[in-house]
């Protein structure tokens, strides 16, 4: 039916998956033929030298020159920058068959690849232009509105632009995580934790912090440049149907107009409604905040426990990846890209590495309260209110074999205080992952956030 349909001559547009279906296969599922619109091959990013997947925004930069003469093109702009998620792509060669149809070319460190094409009446991008803020709106509008044909290239035609030529564009994120709760009054409002107390202090009235409602400062977020948003849910709403979590109602109305991609954290687990009846599975509780407007789900104290479980199936000689964890079955369904890992951890001192009952062990610039000169960084559950005989190490190393997409790192002892990131914790981290990092806890001036990004190359 979509080649009949493209054989048509009506317009046809595809994003991401969209764009990747159109060529001969992908190494993702290697025994599917594609539709063989276009000519090569989806493969995996390398992992040698950058995280994958491919997440952030980076340049799209055309490269053809015969597009000027058609009578509308799509509005791509090398100046401009879109929003990418993905873990396989197709190499740029700019030879060969790709001057027929690529429109332009993206480089990710050391591999270029083909950011979108366009033959005819079709026209796609592996970028998601619904979630590239300004520029991706132009694009859908110069889509609708325009009469998108490209004519068939010339002889004459010049060639493509060299993948030498293709610069490197990618952006280190700004993402707006903004902790949601329920006040004494039962009202819905962003808070703000100190080493995760959100309670100003009694002479002030004890309230829950309040900084604004959800939706609202979202969307100054948004207007004043965010790069994504994070909604974290403290909350349990236990005494709720799932169906009527506010939450999922937020997503609805954020994702009406905020156009950079949503993360919803709290509650992505196996639940239960209070009438006791309707189970929730947690991948079915991700796809009902997926539909509401999430593009990815965080998750907390569970991911600590499936960590647990992996390496203690390892121990005992099973195999750890069992499709029975909520990181799992939402990778999966969803991709992998779609799961984030909150961490909570905070630090424990010890005077030497074997007093670490086994656990991974860093020396620290920073000695603890008796002069201590080693740590290690314990994880929590449960809002921090629990510790867990897990560290970080083992926490991340665990969770990217079960198939997270991206680590977001939190610090019990920075929250709060504005003295800066945490660096020995992320530097640590980010070296023991080859997916996406997201620095969180302690910035409380703009020198610290060019201080994380420099020091541990972290992702956001």
């Amino acid at each position: 039916p979509l080649k009949a349909y493209i054989a048509s001559g009506r317009p046809l547009m595809g994003i991401c998956v969209g764009m990747q279906v159109l060529f001969e296969g992908s190494d993702e599922s290697p025994s599917e033929p594609g539709l063989g619109i276009f000519e090569g091959r989806v493969e995996l990013f390398d992992k040698k030298l950058k995280s994958v997947p491919h997440m952030g925004w980076n340049a799209a930069q055309v490269v053809h020159q015969e597009n000027a003469q058609a009578s509308a093109v799509p509005s791509v702009s090398d100046d401009s920058r879109y929003y990418f998620v993905h873990s396989y792509a197709v190499p740029y060669t700019g030879e060969g068959t790709q001057r027929g149809f690529v429109h332009s070319a993206t480089r990710y460190v050391d591999q270029v690849v083909v950011s979108s094409v366009w033959s005819g009446n079709v026209f796609a991008t592996q970028f998601h232009p619904e979630k590239s803020g300004a520029a991706g709106l132009a694009l859908l509008q110069s889509f609708i509105e325009l009469n998108l044909v490209r004519p068939s290239p010339s002889a004459t035609s010049g060639e493509l632009r060299a993948a030498e030529d293709i610069s490197s564009a990618l952006t280190v994120r700004v993402i707006a995580c903004l902790d949601v709760r329920a006040n004494d009054q039962g009202d819905l409002v962003v808070t703000k934790g100190d080493q995760y107390d959100v309670r100003e202090s009694k002479d002030l009235g004890g309230d829950v912090r309040n900084l604004g409602k959800p939706v609202d400062l979202a969307k100054r977020y948004y207007d004043e440049g965010a790069d994504e948003i994070a909604f974290l849910n403290i909350t349990s709403f236990r005494n709720l149907p799932f169906r009527d979590t506010p939450m999922l109602e937020v997503l609805r109305q954020a994702s009406r107009s905020i156009f950079v991609p949503l993360t919803i954290g709290g509650g992505v687990r196996d639940s239960v409604d209070p009438d006791g009846e309707h189970v929730w599975p947690a991948v079915q509780v991700a796809g009902e905040y997926f539909r509401s407007g999430a593009d990815k789900v965080s998750i907390g104290s569970d991911a600590v426990y499936a960590a647990e479980r992996y390496w203690q199936r390892k121990a005992d000689g099973q195999e750890p990846l069992d499709r029975s964890t909520a990181i799992e079955q939402i990778a999966e369904r969803y991709g992998r890209q779609a799961v984030v890992i909150s961490v909570d951890p905070r630090r424990v001192y010890i005077n030497a590495p074997e007093d670490a009952n086994g656990h991974h062990v860093i020396r620290t610039a920073f000695p603890g309260p008796n002069g201590e000169q080693y740590c290690w960084y314990q994880c929590t559950v449960k809002g921090g209110r629990e510790g867990r005989d897990t560290d970080v190490r083992q926490l991340v190393t665990a969770c990217e074999a079960l198939g997270a997409g991206e680590i977001l790192l939190n610090c019990m002892d920075k929250d709060g205080t504005n003295s800066g990131y945490d660096l020995e914790l992320i530097s640590d981290t980010r070296a023991a992952v080859s997916i996406p990092v997201i620095a969180s806890s302690g910035a409380g001036k703009p020198e610290h956030f060019s201080e994380v990004v420099e020091q541990t190359a972290v992702e956001a």
